[in-house]
């Protein structure tokens, strides 16, 4: 149903915000062969551009997967060996009990454990609350004058998680938003008459702030915009009808807003028709709490874009068990695959 190899090699390698140079190569390596023209600008995003076989008014299409994924970067090395970090994006304190995290030293990358006071030892007051990220340190199982050898502060960090299938679902940390960056590259590899020129944009820092989508939008100004990225599907024992957001296996999810942009009614619209009309399953997605790409793409550029998401719902965001459905990505694929061939066939007057 889709290449889950390719998945694998993608949602495992490591690209903290800021330091996403191996998932940048691969992206170049994998892409470059499938476009006209492919450059890295000086911030760090790649923007690979297929151009358009309809195309008289030059008009410009961008598409947005950011490649980062949360992570941590070194802070402090104290006397006996044990690292303190600080987050970079964002995360539930409470999911970092028990993860091994891998720290990308000097010269080599070195496995950690995230640790924290032992519950034995803990007061009835601690055990009542909830861990702050601050309880947290990093023991490597080596001293001070070991760890300096290899480790030193900067140094990025990011978690430690083999991709697996679990029934219909694929399940592994950074499936936000490597899911995206996958499906991009589907949708180049299969993508034969887009319409308009397609600027397919692989971005960074976004978990930090919609930092490369904001470079990349002011730069490409593009006509039209759309976002790939991951959605909560809160279909979980517990949840009442109207905060699923979406649910697994119902399909690739259209956004209509989330907290930083509300995607113009002109691109819900067309994406509703194309999926309607090629038979893809689709549901839509309204999302209260956490902004996109979506929000750069639609603003930075110098007259704004017509711009919306293709959404891939996702369970157990920003965890190191995020679980997204097979049929929902290969929706995902059709979805947007279609929207770049048909993109020119819609009256965006109205």
């Amino acid at each position: 149903m889709i290449d889950v190899a390719l998945l694998k090699e993608i949602c495992e390698l490591p690209g903290a915000p800021g330091f996403e140079k191996k998932i940048r190569d691969f992206i170049v390596e994998k892409a470059g062969k499938l476009v006209d023209e492919i450059s890295i600008d000086n911030i760090g995003n790649v923007t690979a551009i297929k151009r358009g076989v309809r195309n008289p008014d030059s008009k410009r299409v961008m598409v947005a997967a950011h490649m980062d994924e949360i992570g941590f970067i070194v802070t402090h090395i104290d006397d006996n060996g044990f690292i303190r970090f600080h987050t970079l994006g964002g995360f539930d304190p409470k999911t970092l009990t028990a993860q091994r995290v891998i720290i990308h030293g000097k010269e080599k990358d070195m496995m950690g454990v995230m640790g924290t006071k032992p519950i034995h030892v803990m007061t009835t007051e601690e055990k009542s609350k909830l861990p702050k990220i601050t309880d947290y340190f990093i023991d490597l199982g080596m001293d001070k004058a070991e760890v300096e050898k290899w480790i030193q502060v900067g140094d990025p960090i990011t978690r430690e998680r083999d991709l697996v299938e679990m029934g219909n679902c694929v399940n592994c940390k950074s499936i936000d938003n490597r899911i995206s960056v996958f499906i991009l590259l589907e949708a180049l590899r299969t993508l034969e008459a887009p319409a308009y020129d397609v600027y397919a944009t692989f971005t960074v820092q976004e978990e930090v702030g919609i930092r490369g989508a904001q470079v990349s939008a002011h730069t490409i100004d593009p006509d039209f915009g759309i976002a790939l990225d991951t959605t909560i599907a809160f279909d979980l024992p517990g949840a009442a009808a109207h905060e699923k957001i979406t649910e697994l296996g119902k399909g690739t999810a259209i956004k209509i807003m989330d907290s930083s942009a509300i995607c113009d009614y002109r691109m819900v619209a067309f994406m509703k028709e194309t999926a309607t009309k090629n038979n893809i399953p689709f549901q839509t997605e309204i999302l209260t709490a956490g902004g996109t790409d979506t929000a750069g793409v639609q603003r930075m550029g110098r007259r704004g874009a017509i711009a919306g998401a293709i959404s891939i719902p996702t369970r157990h965001l920003h965890q190191v068990i995020e679980m997204a459905n097979k049929s929902d990505v290969l929706a995902s694929i059709q979805l947007l695959k279609a929207s770049l061939e048909e993109i020119d066939r819609f009256d965006w007057s109205h």
